[in-house]
């Protein structure tokens, strides 16, 4: 039976990060939950939609901008008893053994070592990771270095366990028997916690686990829709109930805020020169392209829950081929499907001369940074320019990390479609040999 108490809040967080002396970067605006005892949420977005951010926030380790973060009625203002992150990537000490990994947290809190042994013992027990007290971190394979991870924080006692992508470095299989273990100790009542929070971009992980799940939109991040999904554990990922709530969060996630449905079937994505353009690969992205063009596909809207299950994709894969086929009039995105259009289909038949010519023509019309680009060279007396002059116009708007991603997908984009030359050596754009 689920309680009713709410343990943590989030009230009105707004985080933004200091560009220049004058601007600033906006990555969280607006964001309000609270999180009651005994359920797991799940922060489920894009990359660059601040989940990471927001998290880091709630461990404390992160100051807002504005607005705040309360733990039983609590303002956190630094890391505090009672919430435990488990990271990415493991972080484990080479030169340590598995139980003095997990014993890390106790010593620092100034423990005793009989009692740091006893709790870190009856850890690893839990995460099923006895009989490998005495190993090395280099003796683990990924899984079992995770479950280190977990007894490490659950050896603290943690309230609220805070998860950042934990299963995203993982194998497959590796990934789906973790989580399952976790839903055992959850449901096991072994421990102490009383809540959990996982940030994920895997659309299938925040159903399989949530009790609620926040979807996130991006530029900045907010809660664009809050999901209940009210499916018993252990949930079968085939059931009817739980593909209806898979195929309501990639629904949403392919269409854009305030717009509505029947206005967008007749429109497509338009962005201006600043925009976060997806980062992918040409080789990617023509390989998506064939695929859709395939025997398989062809002809017809394709399910994206489909297509991510049977390719093996996460939302960080998919989206991006998505989002830059529909930014470049190759493909139709609506109400979670996609389905290539004709210049799609022309582009999948073309050789590769009509192709790079099929999207140079597609770059200079719909996305402008390339056309603009393209006219800086035309204009200059030797056509050419360094890509740092590119990079400062992109950084007034973006981050230096988002700049210097936007303008690597530029120039690999504007290079197959021989719309500029590149030299690596020199940073020099041109139109020699274009």
């Amino acid at each position: 039976m689920r309680h009713h108490n709410t343990i943590l809040e989030v009230i009105n967080v707004k985080k933004s990060f200091r560009k220049k002396a004058s601007s600033e970067l906006l990555v969280l605006d607006h964001v309000n939950f609270d999180i009651k005892e005994r359920e797991i949420v799940a922060i489920l977005g894009k990359s660059g939609s601040g989940k990471s951010t927001l998290l880091r926030i709630i461990a404390g380790l992160v100051k807002t901008t504005a607005g705040e973060v309360r733990f039983r009625g609590n303002k956190i203002t630094e890391p505090v008893d009672g919430l435990t992150m488990i990271f990415q990537h493991f972080a484990l000490l080479p030169w340590l053994t598995v139980l003095e990994n997990v014993e890390l947290g106790l010593e620092a809190r100034g423990i005793l070592k009989a009692e740091r042994r006893d709790r870190a013992l009856e850890a690893i027990d839990i995460v099923g990771l006895d009989g490998f007290e005495s190993a090395y971190p280099k003796e683990l394979s990924g899984g079992m270095s995770q479950r280190v991870g977990f007894a490490r924080a659950l050896v603290v006692d943690p309230e609220v366990l805070l998860m950042d992508e934990p299963f995203s470095a993982l194998d497959v299989l590796t990934a789906e028997n973790l989580r399952s273990d976790l839903i055992n100790i959850w449901q096991s009542e072994k421990t102490n916690i009383k809540a959990v929070i996982i940030v994920t971009h895997n659309i299938e992980e925040a159903a399989l686990l949530a009790d609620r799940i926040f979807v996130f939109a991006n530029d900045p991040g907010f809660i664009r829709k809050e999901l209940t999904v009210d499916i018993p554990h252990p949930r079968n990922d085939q059931s009817n109930q739980f593909r209806t709530i898979v195929d309501q969060i990639y629904t949403l996630m392919t269409t854009p805020i305030g717009v509505p449905i029947a206005q967008r079937a007749m429109t497509f994505k338009t962005i201006d020169m600043y925009y976060r353009l997806p980062q992918v690969e040409i080789s990617s992205l023509t390989g998506f392209i064939e695929t859709l063009a395939s025997p398989e596909y062809a002809n017809r809207k394709v399910g994206l829950p489909d297509l991510a299950e049977e390719l093996h994709f996460e939302i960080d894969d998919l989206f991006p081929m998505t989002e830059a086929l529909e930014i470049l009039r190759f493909a139709y995105v609506l109400q979670g499907d996609i389905e290539l259009t004709e210049k799609g289909k022309l582009f999948s038949e073309a050789d590769i001369l009509t192709r790079k010519k099929i999207f140079s023509e597609h770059l200079m019309s719909y996305v402008p940074i390339i056309s603009y680009i393209r006219e800086q060279l035309d204009q200059e007396t030797k056509h050419e320019e360094l890509e740092n002059t590119f990079f400062k116009e992109l950084e007034k708007k973006l981050s230096k990390q988002s700049a210097e991603e936007v303008l690597k997908i530029v120039i690999d984009w504007g290079r197959y479609a021989e719309i500029f030359a590149y030299d690596y050596n020199t940073g020099m754009l041109s139109l020699e040999n274009p």
